[in-house]
């Protein structure tokens, strides 16, 4: 059923405002019968030149005005592109605006689509604007790469920012919707080019690498019980040679793998993370040379030592090896850019925040603990009702209670667990059935417990960590506990118990907190919005904003870091097995438990709470958790926004969400396709409520933005010193009575160093995190626009407004937060302040550090 082009609104419109809105909806007549079209096209160029004349035409459609001979809105002459000037930004893009003049006849309507034809090399549109001859201004966010006619064999659509539901759409645009969409699905069958705009669903089937050999044989995930998994997007690549059921890897080191058109950088991301790869790699990975020399000295001698990768005096020329291996993976011009620019101003690396005041506060116990709760993996720790735990195999932690009670403050542990003060960072069940596997590869891992005490100061205190590893028979296990203290042998076990315990949490952080539960989850929904939804639909336009680049950086990472032999493996110790305890804790993910208060009621970290001056409803046991108490705010942020934006467009009818049917087909398509190994599961929200779709939007837009942002951006700091949370341990705990220990208690430090990674691997993971803790040049941050008409509609705009200005509101509140001294896990031992979810709502210039920790990004962006 065809609607009129009109505003919507919560409640009926004063006659002003009716009068105003349909006047904007018909065009002037002017007496003569053409009527002139100014379009504006904002492109993006790296090579700096201006786009031949004739070589891009554009022609415009009608959004309320059908040809009757083909059903579609009518359609313009081509216009040609004219150049209109340049000016070239700081990121090194010319950006470059063309016009063009486009005469239509009087009844020719108001414009809502345009075809684009490309008969030059390819290039990047930013945006597009047309105005009309009574100065009304159609925007139209592009944001896409344009590739010439002779690749695609097709023009190339855009519509503008005006929303519509399906049933809403005018009947001018209801086929050019359609053909859209069906051109998006394609149908499924080839292989991918890199100018083509198809979203389809593939497994991970492209990890391996068997033309390696046997050793780069890795499980397929996705499609089986054994090894469930989020579907990825689908390449189409050929077979490879030597395993017919994986798909064949292209060369890392050239950085190309597919996305569609739409979801690649744009022209200077690729380029900038290119060249932060470079600077890391010649600053933080010694040469090769250096490293073939250090084949019997592979540990760090000191401490000082590992600071001295800090050091200014470490940038080096690009040479030998490294510049051989920069040829393959950047052309040459960009390479010589950045070796130019190197020369002129050496990259400078911040000293990571844990060691920038004090360079033994990675120690400290009460520091240990705070990282739980503010450091760059506060997801995982947990509130125990019970004592001792046990796990799903029903092993009984060995922690005998009486070690445990003297500690705590004059609790019995009976009081302690009902009044919440017990609590536990768990990495026991996942790690066990892994273990045996894993220590026959030159690794020394356990399965750990860590229990802590929360003390009336609000800080957690570590009472006793134990790690076990299997026994000879099932159930069985082989468990060692420690306990602090303050000096002798005692203490120093308790640090290499301690960085076990890191090497497990820094394991779970990156493969499945940071890595599933954000990037590999989501891409599932992005590929089913392109399908499913039409950019006319008011739930891609909300939703794209969180997708920007996602795909495009999971493409990288299963090129160049969870594959076989990828950095991952090289650093964590799961090694090969890293993906497979990835799909394993995947069976576990439900998605109505990846809002933030799902997840810390199941962690028992709050209780539910029916007051209903409470928008969260929940309450926290925890008054001093950083990282709750400032992401519960933003998630009563975005759920706030998102409830205004889908109450408008669906006018708070249930109905009307039922009736919609790109939504209904979207929805399903996500269970049954994106995450079809997990489509029988009964916890999927039904989508045929307002209430439900809110929820659903509010979890994905806070995993997407904040949660990753939470993940992501402070590892430069914690992880950026090895010490304080290593990705693996070369050696087990020495026995009393042993040559190990003999060696242990000669020199404690020096064992510890022996038992953290070597000097290759805490290379490559400090320079893996610093690329990974950089914003990107072209960020959005959350509640920043796009473009300044990213949505056609006044009152969303509005509403928006409002979501901003309450995001600038959560700012000030949590400085605030940080400078009271009452609330001590805003900053602890260390004396790093809690800014990971600071929103950034101004672009003030700060030092590096700043840049990494502050701001939380629309989307996945790296």
């Amino acid at each position: 059923m065809e609607q009129p082009e009109r505003q919507s609104s919560f409640r009926k419109c004063s006659s002003a405002i009716k009068t105003k809105v349909v006047n904007n909806l018909n065009p002037v007549c002017h007496s003569g019968l053409e009527l002139t079209l100014k379009g504006k096209f904002l492109v993006a160029h790296n090579h700096g030149k201006s786009i031949p004349g004739k070589l891009v035409s554009v022609q415009i459609y009608s959004g309320t005005e059908v040809d009757p001979n083909t059903g579609k809105g009518k359609l313009s002459e081509k216009a040609y592109f004219k150049h209109g000037g340049s000016n070239k930004n700081q990121h090194d893009a010319q950006t470059m605006t063309y016009t063009t003049r486009v005469h239509v006849d009087s009844h020719f309507g108001i414009p809502r689509a345009f075809l684009i034809q490309n008969n030059y090399q390819k290039f990047f549109l930013l945006s597009a604007s047309i105005e009309t001859s009574n100065n009304q201004i159609i925007y139209y966010d592009c944001n896409s790469w344009i590739y010439p006619f002779k690749k695609t064999k097709s023009d190339r659509l855009f519509f503008s920012n005006r929303c519509y539901l399906p049933i809403q759409t005018p009947r001018a645009l209801v086929e050019l919707r359609k053909e859209e969409l069906d051109r998006l699905r394609g149908n499924g069958t080839g292989e991918r080019n890199e100018w083509d705009r198809i979203y389809d669903y593939d497994c991970y089937n492209d990890l391996s690498d068997p033309d390696k050999g046997p050793d780069h044989l890795r499980p397929i995930l996705g499609g089986s019980k054994l090894y469930p998994y989020p579907r990825r997007g689908r390449t189409g690549r050929k077979p490879s040679l030597a395993g017919p059921s994986t798909e064949s890897r292209p060369q890392a080191l050239n950085f190309d793998i597919y996305v569609p058109s739409d979801e690649r950088f744009g022209p200077n991301k690729l380029k900038e993370l290119k060249s932060n790869c470079i600077h890391a790699m010649i600053h933080f990975l010694p040469p090769k040379a250096e490293s073939l020399l250090q084949k019997n000295s592979r540990s760090f001698d000191s401490f000082e030592e590992i600071l001295d990768m800090f050091s200014s005096n470490r940038n080096r020329k690009v040479e030998g090896w490294i510049r051989d291996n920069l040829k393959k993976m950047i052309p040459v011009e960009h390479l010589k850019e950045i070796t130019r620019t190197m020369k002129k101003n050496p990259p400078k690396f911040p000293i990571p925040q844990i060691i920038s005041e004090n360079e033994w506060t990675w120690k400290d116990d009460i520091e240990f603990g705070r990282q739980m709760l503010a450091g760059t993996h506060p997801v995982k720790i947990q509130c125990l009702k019970n004592f001792p735990p046990k796990s799903k195999f029903g092993v009984e932690s060995s922690i005998n209670p009486l070690i445990i009670e003297p500690k705590l403050e004059g609790w019995t542990l009976p009081q302690a667990l009902e009044q919440g003060r017990i609590f536990m960072l768990d990495h026991h069940d996942y790690i066990i059935p892994f273990l045996n596997r894993m220590n026959k590869n030159g690794i020394c891992a356990y399965a750990s417990r860590t229990i802590l005490f929360l003390r009336s100061d609000g800080m957690l205190k570590p009472m006793a960590i134990e790690l076990s590893l299997p026994g000879s028979s099932l159930g069985y296990e082989v468990p060692k506990v420690f306990v602090p203290a303050k000096q002798g042998t005692e203490a120093a076990l308790w640090q290499l118990a301690k960085a076990h315990v890191l090497a497990n949490d820094a394991v779970y952080h990156q493969l499945m907190s940071h890595w599933l539960h954000t990037h590999a989850v989501v891409e599932p929904f992005i590929i089913a919005t392109k399908r499913r939804l039409s950019v006319m639909h008011p739930i891609h336009r909300i939703l794209n904003p969180h997708f920007k680049d996602t795909m495009h950086v999971n493409a990288l990472a299963r090129l160049i870091l969870i594959n076989s032999g990828g950095i991952l493996e090289r650093t964590l110790f799961p090694g090969e097995f890293s993906m497979q305890i990835s799909s394993e804790l995947y069976k576990e993910w439900r998605f109505d438990e990846q809002g933030l208060p799902a997840d810390l009621l199941k962690r028992g970290i709050a209780i539910e709470d029916s007051d209903v001056n409470n928008p969260t409803g929940i309450k926290l046991i925890l008054q001093d958790y950083p990282y709750a108490i400032d992401g519960l705010e933003i998630w009563v942020a975005i759920k706030k926004w998102v409830n205004s934006f889908c109450s408008f467009f669906y006018n708070n009818n249930d109905a009307a969400i039922k009736a919609d049917v790109e939504l209904q087909g979207w929805w399903s398509e996500i269970r049954t396709h994106g995450h079809s190994d997990k489509q029988s599961e009964t916890w999927w929200y039904e989508m045929t409520t307002l209430t439900n779709l809110v929820e659903a939007l509010t979890t994905l837009i806070w995993t997407a933005s904040a949660q990753h942002a939470s993940l992501n951006y402070g590892q430069y700091d914690y992880n950026g010193y090895p010490p304080n949370r290593p990705t693996l341990c070369r050696k087990f705990i020495p026995n009393e009575g042993t040559t190990e220990f003999g060696e242990f208690l000669k020199d404690p430090d020096k064992f510890l160093l022996n038992m953290l990674p070597d000097r290759f691997e805490m290379s490559l993971a400090v320079a893996l995190v610093n690329v990974l803790s950089q914003h990107t040049c072209d960020e959005v941050y959350l509640g920043c626009k796009s473009s300044p008409g990213w949505i056609d509609n006044e009152l969303i705009q509005n509403i928006f407004a409002e979501f901003r200005e309450e995001l600038k509101d959560i700012q000030t509140r949590i400085l605030e937060r940080n400078r009271d001294p009452k609330l001590k896990n805003r900053r602890g031992p260390a004396n790093i302040e809690y800014t990971l979810l600071y929103p950034k709502m101004s672009s003030s210039s700060g030092s590096k550090h700043e840049t990494m920790a502050r701001g939380i990004p629309n989307s996945i962006s790296i």
